[in-house]
């Protein structure tokens, strides 16, 4: 029987959904998600919404709470909703995110992968480096920061947010205590009056240096020089203020129109290493130590060498290919923002003239540009993918697949997507070896992904072969491949062909086992023809994908 709408049932919660919410089933085996449980809770569950096959409901009571339930820390973290795991351990939250990447890869993908212990945030609260807060009113109708309730325009406030550095949620307080001093009236979206949107702050986590931008519905702010002379006044750290201006009746926060206040426009911070420049626009990962972390995983799957070239798509600012770039031969980013890509050269040539003479970041579409560069031959070693939630589009995983690199490394902040792409890749030729999970968001149900996916080559224990080594020429089974697989390879990805004389040559050159005498000419005054540079060129190549180099 459907279940019915505001029916009580008493349910177990089983796990937790990709979304954060508690999983239980009916009598009849209907699944029934439910917001605010943990795994092993009883607890009686109101139905708000039946679907069929699923249903959505909502914690009435709480009969028997689970062992890995916490008290929550925060007062508005219910109507909020924005740290959705806050009732649970950490240790939990980590073990509910691992089986989530796990059931990813397995259900969505078809794939039986090695899904790694996920790695822990270094910090759990207070980790974000960027927080958006929209600004409204109380109600005493005084100006407050806050945070919109699920699925509506209606502002929950907020003066300390766990996420938030504390000094970031006294600033957020501070300027709405000059707002109501000075009469400054925030947006209303009903009315359309109003001037201030949004207080938009970012924190550098080893610089310390502290951005402020007021989002407005003008460009002109009163009481502009004072506010600037109090805020340096009360938080020294902060370096630069802002004002954006977006009159647009819309959910973006930003508008394209910046006015500096105060400072250079943008604070200064590193990740890795790579000195970087953030303004209102930057992207940029939110929890700086964590993402550290995850690209030390990224740059432990690349496993580069210094004759290696990377491809590095969706780059963004140039953060994780620039934190390889010493590692590598060349570094090729693209991405299509334009503001992010001027930002990647500059955060190249930060790094010194080494690094920028090896750097080349073009703005575009990552589908299009790597079919273009598909196209035009290139031939990374390793491929750097780390596409928005949606994941890749088949255009760009094709041109991955025709440029052939030996590795491709995919950093996701969406599982399902990341199994998605992982599965198609698998059937074009490329191994999923390894997944880590890494905990960016602690709190929140999301959760990144790196995946290691390499060429694929044949499984021994699958083939069976009979042969005699009776007059066989053993010079090919070394390391790496045979003769005739470097021809193919060759042949394949430059058009040329070349002779077992030429890749003998080159492997002596590069002091490879040729076997004795092996395709030398018997005569004692034959003149030998020499490897041309571009067929010379064309067979290290192939050694180096073979690994035999």
């Amino acid at each position: 029987m459907p279940l019915q709408k505001n029916q009580i049932l008493t349910l177990r919660i089983e796990r937790l959904s990709s979304d954060g919410s508690g999983v239980a089933h009916s009598a009849d085996g209907e699944a029934v998600f439910v917001p605010g449980t943990a795994p092993g809770d009883e607890a009686r569950v109101r139905i708000v919404k039946d679907c069929g096959r699923y249903a959505f409901g909502i914690l009435d009571e709480l009969l028997t709470p689970s062992p890995d339930r916490i008290p929550v820390d925060c007062p508005v973290a219910g109507p909020c909703g924005g740290c959705s795991l806050r009732h649970l351990a950490y240790t939990a939250e980590l073990r509910a995110k691992q089986e989530s990447v796990l059931d990813a890869f397995r259900r969505i993908g078809g794939l039986e992968v090695p899904v790694l212990d996920i790695l822990p945030s270094p910090e759990v609260d207070r980790y974000r480096n960027k927080v958006q807060f929209p600004v409204g009113v109380d109600k005493n109708g005084v100006p407050c920061i806050g945070f919109y309730a699920g699925r509506t325009h209606r502002i929950v406030p907020c003066p300390d947010c766990k996420l938030q550095p504390g000094v970031l949620n006294e600033i957020g307080n501070a300027l709405c205590a000059f707002f109501a001093q000075q009469g400054i009236r925030p947006y209303d979206e009903q009315s359309g009056k109003g001037l201030v949107r949004h207080i938009f702050l970012r924190r550098g986590a080893h610089s310390g240096q502290i951005m402020v931008c007021l989002v407005c519905t003008r460009a002109k702010l009163p009481h502009a020089e004072q506010l600037c002379t109090a805020l340096r006044e009360q938080f020294p750290a902060i370096s630069t203020i802002l004002l954006n201006v977006n009159a647009k009746n819309t959910n973006v926060i930003l508008g394209s129109e910046n006015h500096i206040l105060y400072g250079p426009g943008y604070i200064e911070d590193t990740l890795c290493g790579v000195p970087v420049r953030l303004g209102p626009l930057s992207f940029y990962q939110v929890n700086t130590l964590a993402a550290e972390r995850l690209y030390g995983v990224a740059a432990q799957y690349a496993q580069l060498t210094s004759d290696d070239a990377l491809l590095d798509l969706y780059c963004g600012m140039g953060t994780i290919g620039l934190s390889m770039a010493d590692q590598c031969r060349e570094l090729i980013g693209v991405e299509i923002v334009p503001e992010a890509i001027e930002s990647a050269k500059a955060n190249a040539a930060r790094m010194g003239e080494a690094v920028a003479a090896k750097s080349r970041f073009f703005c575009a579409d990552a589908g299009q540009a790597a079919t273009q560069l598909a196209a035009e031959g290139l031939h990374p070693d390793i491929v750097m993918l780390d596409p928005p939630r949606k994941g890749c589009d088949e255009a760009t995983l094709s041109a991955v697949v025709r440029m052939a690199p030996r590795r491709v490394v995919y950093v996701s902040c969406n599982p399902a997507t990341a199994a998605r792409d992982a599965a198609w890749l698998e059937q074009k030729g490329y191994h999923a070896e390894k997944v880590q999970p890494v905990d960016l968001f602690p709190r929140t149900k999301h959760v990144e992904t790196v995946v290691l996916l390499s060429k694929g080559e044949i499984d021994s224990k699958k083939v069976r072969v009979e042969f005699s080594l009776e007059d066989m020429d053993m010079s090919g089974f070394q390391k790496g491949a045979t003769y005739e697989q470097i021809k193919a390879y060759v042949l394949e990805h430059t058009g040329l062909k070349v002779s077992s004389l030429y890749i003998s040559q080159i492997k002596r050159k590069c002091g490879l086992d040729v076997g004795q005498n092996y395709n030398l000419s018997k005569k004692e005054d034959a003149k030998v023809p020499k490897c041309p540079p571009e067929k010379e060129a064309a067979i290290r190549d192939a050694l180096k994908y073979f690994q035999m180099i």
